[in-house]
């Protein structure tokens, strides 16, 4: 129960996030007494948390829509999470001109393993609606996979 309501507030709170970004300076480099970041594509570090912004806050509903989504489909969300992951890597290395140059070509893995599986239990269902009298949505119940908590879901994918 209490995770579900830090979930809700998470997904709720969602459009603030878009705009944390405007706490960080507009300067090339920014020295806290944390770290030292020195911005050398974009010129200024705020630019570099916009853009960073705009990456992480979808990555962040995402995840939660993988961890929480119970439908047999679930695995198809782990492609625009590895292209959004991707995509924040790109952002840090500093020499590449286009942020979202090639990057189908790394996500060809991710899809050459999501894809087929999902085909795969698509092909289960449609089996079974042959061979019984289930409705999809019976089906779709069959498939659902309910763990007992949070913690219990993230093992089953490390």
């Amino acid at each position: 129960m209490l995770i579900g309501l830090l979930t809700g507030v998470a997904v709720a709170l969602s459009p603030f996030y878009f705009t944390i970004y405007e706490s960080v300076p507009d300067i090339k480099i920014w020295s806290t007494s944390f770290f030292t970041y020195e911005s050398h594509y974009y010129e200024s570090v705020y630019v570099l948390a916009w853009t960073l912004t705009n990456k992480l806050v979808p990555l962040l509903l995402l995840f939660i829509w993988f961890f929480t989504c119970r439908h047999w489909w679930y695995h198809a969300i782990l492609v625009p999470i590895s292209m959004y992951f991707y995509q924040i890597l790109i952002i840090f290395n500093d020499d590449l001109k286009f942020a979202d140059y090639n990057q189908v070509l790394y996500l060809l893995p991710v899809m050459a393993l999501v894809i087929p599986s999902i085909y795969l239990i698509r092909a289960k269902i449609f089996n079974k609606i042959n061979d019984v009298d289930k409705t999809m949505q019976d089906l779709e119940d069959e498939f659902k996979i309910r763990p007992k908590n949070f913690f219990e879901k993230v093992k089953d994918y490390f």
